[in-house]
């Protein structure tokens, strides 16, 4: 494809907190590439908290939006109120999301330790979780959780208990191969220094050479014996398979020269050095992905149980898989409505973005029927009958897990089938002719322990793991995380971008587009505004949160009495006035709503202090900053671009159009259903689909690969092969440049290996090689290798 071999330009700004390439003139300008990122930032500060910035990682990831969200932590103050309840210490094992460097850890150990009735605080960044330890009566966990979202690290409930990762497997793996290398070094270095077969204690060293290696084989060599066993069991040809007969071949081979006292023909050095560089290469692939998966939690927050009114109209918290159709529930602000249901409530607002696609939220009577899915976005609780049962929700559907089959890589199964059958054909023939020409059976069986030794893989098996190790930390340092070690050959077959709407083509927030009518307001009125907006889940609240607290001297919310009109806005009653937040015209009074806000001028959201309308905010639904030139880009990479939503037809014409797109390519008012079985007509094994919301979860699903910027709503980070982070698409386009310059790396190593090994069988067929040679060429082209891969991959890893 066209445009995948541009290197990438070399960036000179970077963001102050994550460390990200500034892409615009106006992040230039304020030295943040998010207002996350200039919040967060600004809290380190005033925590005094800036030793964070001498000990994280150079690149971190751009802060989500969730830092400035309502959450709700009920089921956190439960978990304590149950702790504090039984006899012993208080303490509670949490799981947390974000953790991505040391510095991580040290920020959080400092901000725990900032809180009343702090004691001890535990956490294990591998598998990203925290023991926390506080004085029974005086630790308040919820105030904690909500400072450490402030910081960009979300808590959630301890799911499972997590095995462990098969990095710690494999990182143990490697320390007792390495040990056993090292002693098999020890005592076979003196037979090349020029020990005599009759020395008294060479018979020693070669048995503890022996016993090293046989110790290196059952330790390491058995973790690829297992793979290759299981990838023959399910009828794969996996690179495990030529890595695990090596070592057995060598290993045999060494064996019986070890026995008939031959010891020309051992190889146990080679042995336990082959095993050790394995298992090294294998962990730097497995230990990149694991990185990025820990940094998500394995169970979000979701309300599990409702307040259900029984028919004494006392309310009771049930789980969500108790209610039946005709049960009166109440949920509160933020919290998502688990059935369909009719409002019994006067009158409500509805986020139903991620449910429907319908940027917009909704406005609803007295007995109107609210969607399953839907976010309350009204101040309190407000109560509702469900109209279904908890199975028959549609969000219960796209809730539940789904498999995700796994991906064969013909196109390596012919490389590594086709290499076996080589090296077997060429030993067999080399054996079968140093038996014929010289009846030596036991010179014969060392030819052919010499091929199989020096044709192992080991350039291959640490180079290969090492390339796609380097790619997934060049992602990562922009902002895109691998979740599956098989997307990286899914990509070679993708050639259909289908994006949602609502939250992946456009922010998840509405844009403030005046920020100069907020930098205008006087202190007290701005700390007013904070008091309004404070813990609303509507988006326009959410908005001019999002830019008080990320703009300077956040300042502090006032008190005083919050009530809201439902359709209309928000009120504040305090000592220096009244403060309204709402339609236009409302704080003038609600006859002259309607006919103020046919007026353009008069268009937006009022906030006014007694009836004097002191800002008038105007927002919009803001296309991701580079949208428009990255899916050109992509489209002169030779990919299809389509456009799947719920949204409303206008809206997604009008977005297929500013991206450049075929009308066609635009598809509208869709389900999710509608999603799924448009997905399935289109794929061919050959779709990418990005989406952030649960009505995206079935063509999730049927999509052959799949990525979301979402990682907070707990329904489409656990499906992704991949998630990025940040203000805008960019990291789609890098991942494929990124991926096709490890696929140049992959192709420039295998040219390598098949010249290799034409050079080093072809010297163990005609009776040349012993095992200092192999010694020597082993890590000699182990070396070569590498500096291929970094060659390849250098400049990706550069910021």
């Amino acid at each position: 494809m066209r445009g995948l071999r541009a290197e990438p330009a070399a960036p000179v700004h970077l963001c102050r907190h994550c460390g990200t390439p500034l892409q615009t003139e106006r992040t230039r300008e304020s030295g943040f590439c998010c207002t996350g990122c200039a919040y967060v930032f600004r809290l380190v500060h005033e925590h005094g908290l800036e030793g964070y910035y001498k000990i994280r990682d150079t690149v971190v990831a751009p802060v989500d939006q969730v830092v400035f969200q309502p959450r709700d932590y009920a089921w956190l103050a439960e978990m304590q109120l149950e702790v504090e309840k039984s006899p012993g210490p208080s303490a509670l094992m949490l799981e947390v999301q974000g953790i991505s460097c040391a510095g991580c850890v040290w920020l959080i150990e400092k901000i725990f330790h900032q809180q009343k009735g702090s004691l001890a605080i535990q956490t294990d960044a591998q598998v990203g979780r925290m023991r926390l330890q506080w004085a029974r009566g005086e630790f308040d966990a919820v105030a904690f959780a909500r400072a450490l979202q402030g910081f960009n690290y979300l808590v959630g409930p301890p799911g499972e208990e997590p095995a462990v990762p098969e990095s710690r497997q494999l990182v143990r793996r490697v320390g007792l191969c390495a040990a056993f290398s090292m002693n098999i070094m020890l005592f076979a270095l003196p037979a090349y220094f020029g020990m005599e077969a009759s020395f008294a204690y060479a018979p020693l060293f070669n048995t503890l050479a022996m016993v090293f290696a046989t110790l290196s084989l059952l330790t390491g060599g058995s973790y690829f014996f297992g793979r290759a066993l299981g990838a023959l069991r399910s009828g794969v040809l996996h690179i495990d398979l030529p890595i695990a007969v090596g070592i057995l071949g060598a290993y045999a081979g060494s064996f019986f020269g070890w026995i008939a006292g031959r010891e020309e023909y051992v190889y146990f050095d080679f042995v336990g050095t082959f095993i050790l560089l394995m298992l090294v290469g294998r962990w730097a692939q497995v230990a990149a992905v694991e990185h990025n998966r820990r940094r998500l939690l394995s169970v979000q927050a979701r309300p599990h149980k409702v307040r259900v009114l029984g028919p004494s109209g006392a309310a009771v918290d049930q789980p969500v898989e108790n209610l039946r159709p005709g049960d009166i529930f109440r949920v509160r602000s933020g919290q998502v409505v688990p059935v369909e249901a009719q409002l019994e409530s006067s009158a409500a607002t509805f986020g139903t973005a991620w449910i429907t696609g319908e940027a917009d939220p909704r406005e609803y009577r007295q007995g109107g029927r609210v969607p399953a899915g839907a976010v309350s976005l009204v101040r309190g609780e407000i109560q509702l009958r469900a109209l279904q049962g908890w199975t028959d929700s549609l969000l219960a559907k796209l809730l539940q897990p789904a498999g995700r089959d796994a991906f064969r890589h013909r196109w390596l199964e012919r490389v590594v089938g086709g290499y076996l059958i080589a090296i077997f054909v060429a030993a067999t023939l080399a054996g079968a002719g140093w038996w014929l020409a010289t009846h030596d059976a036991v010179h014969a069986f060392s030819v052919v322990t010499a091929v199989l030794v020096v044709s192992c893989p080991c350039a291959i098996g640490l180079s290969l793991p090492l390339a796609d190790e380097m790619a997934t930390v060049a992602l990562r340092r922009h902002g895109v995380f691998v979740r599956e070690a098989d997307l990286w050959p899914r990509l070679a077959r993708i050639r259909k971008l289908i994006f949602d709407k609502t939250g992946t083509l456009t922010l998840e927030t509405p844009v403030l587009r005046n920020p100069d009518a907020l930098a205008g307001l006087a202190p007290t009125a701005r700390a007013a505004l904070l008091t309004l907006v404070r813990d609303n889940a509507h988006p326009v609240s959410q908005s001019l949160c999002e830019n008080l607290l990320a703009g300077p001297g956040g300042g502090e919310p006032l008190a005083g009495v919050i009530s809201e009109e439902t359709g209309y806005g928000v009120k504040l009653e305090t000592g220096a006035g009244t403060w309204t937040l709402g339609r236009a015209g409302w704080a003038g009074g609600k006859a002259g709503c309607d006919d103020r806000a046919r007026q353009p001028e008069m268009a937006g959201t009022e906030f006014a202090c007694d009836g004097v309308v002191l800002a008038r905010f105007v927002f919009e639904d803001a296309v991701r900053a580079d949208a428009v030139a990255e899916v050109a880009a992509l489209r002169r990479d030779g990919f299809e671009a389509y456009i799947l939503s719920g949204d409303q037809p206008d809206k997604v014409a009008a977005m297929a159009r500013a991206l450049g797109l075929p009308a066609a390519n635009g598809v509208a008012g869709v389900s999710p259903e509608q999603k799924a079985a448009w997905v399935k007509m289109l794929d061919r094994r050959d779709t990418l689909m990005l989406g952030d919301g649960a009505n995206d979860s079935l063509a999730f699903d049927t999509a052959f690969a799949r990525g979301t910027p979402v990682i907070h709503r707990g329904v489409l980070e656990g499906k992704a092969d991949f998630y990025y982070l940040g203000q805008g698409i960019g990291g789609l386009r890098r991942l494929f440049a990124v991926n096709a310059a490890r696929r140049r790396t992959h192709t420039a190593l295998l040219v390598f290996s098949v010249v290799y090994n034409a050079f080093a069988v072809g010297l163990a067929v005609s009776g040349h090689m012993n095992p200092l040679l192999a010694a020597i060429i082993m890590p000699v082209s182990s070396l070569l290798s590498l500096a291929i891969v970094g060659a390849g991959m250098r400049r990706w890893l550069k910021v």
